[in-house]
């Protein structure tokens, strides 16, 4: 068991398999008391069984730590709600909360239903912000917290996963907005985009260089719920960790921009100046396109 945690109550949801299952047992081992929430549910979401979440808790009470299980939807808001009131109830104070819960449902977007869209960003996005929005409130009280959301690298867009994008996309403005709004309270909010082996991962067709495992996620996990990394003020930004590498993500920013002489524009005076003076900003993931496609073609595949 090692310390960098020690002392600190921290909420972890989806933590029953994979990533959440990692961060929530180096949680354990590093002094902390952890909240384990999962739902149970398969990965289009259906099926809960409250077993899965009660299995790791009894797993890090093995190992020598303190867990509570509960197994609440974090999609609704009484479900967001109960994980930091079981923190509150089994611990007294809640320090972090880390939401890696999510659910897949692939279509391309013009087959995408309502069925495929609702269920994924409900379970990523709102999810996020059911959890976040229960323990913001703790920790302003408090003075202090962290709050860390998962998003991915399809943030920057997917073929088959508009829903999943979307949903990653908007967890990172929650975070950012998060970071914003409780500065002034000493709470920080930090999202990380893993690349791991995950169930979740198995049946997406990409490139297999620097696919890492759930377990090369939860030292950032964990040193981003610590101190340390409070006092360094690291807050509003977006970590990428695929095995051994560690990125961060640039903040929006402008690149370029033109103003109209005479105060307006036309849509024939854009069509002569923006591309040239304005221009674009280059898709990274157009340029893949043919390599994502050959792979799936080939069934080339992460190993769950």
């Amino acid at each position: 068991m090692g310390n960098f945690l020690a002392g600190k109550v921290i909420a972890v949801t989806g933590a029953g398999r994979g990533i959440g299952r990692a961060v929530a047992l180096a949680a354990a081992g590093e002094g902390a008391r952890v909240v384990v929430n999962d739902y149970g549910v398969a990965t289009d979401g259906t099926a809960p069984t409250g077993e899965v979440a009660a299995a790791v808790a009894k797993e890090i009470g093995a190992a020598g730590g303190d867990a509570v299980a509960v197994a609440d939807d974090i999609s609704t808001m009484a479900g967001g709600q109960r994980v930091v009131d079981t923190a509150l109830e089994a611990y007294g104070r809640l320090d972090g909360v880390v939401c890696v819960a999510g659910i897949l449902r692939e279509r391309m977007l013009f087959n995408m239903t309502e069925e495929d869209w609702d269920p994924v960003v409900a379970t990523h996005l709102k999810g996020t912000f059911t959890v976040f929005r229960a323990a913001a409130a703790v920790m302003r009280r408090q003075r202090s917290g962290t709050l860390i959301g998962f998003t991915s690298g399809n943030h920057q867009g997917s073929v088959s996963q508009a829903n999943y994008s979307a949903a990653k996309g908007g967890i990172i403005s929650l975070v950012r907005s998060a970071a914003l709004g409780l500065h002034k309270y000493g709470v920080t909010a930090n999202a990380v985009a893993p690349v791991a082996r995950t169930r979740m991962s198995a049946n997406v067709p990409m490139e297999l260089t620097g696919m890492g495992s759930a377990g090369d996620v939860a030292p950032l996990v964990v040193y981003l719920l610590s101190d340390r990394a409070a006092e360094e003020g690291i807050t509003g930004q977006v970590y990428s960790v695929a095995g051994a590498r560690i990125a961060v993500w640039a903040q929006p920013r402008e690149l370029r921009s033109a103003c109209a002489e005479g105060g307006s524009w036309t849509p024939e005076r854009i069509a002569e100046f923006l591309p040239g003076a304005v221009g674009v900003d280059p898709m990274p993931m157009l340029s893949r396109l043919s390599a994502m496609e050959e792979a799936a073609r080939s069934g080339a595949r992460p190993n769950a």
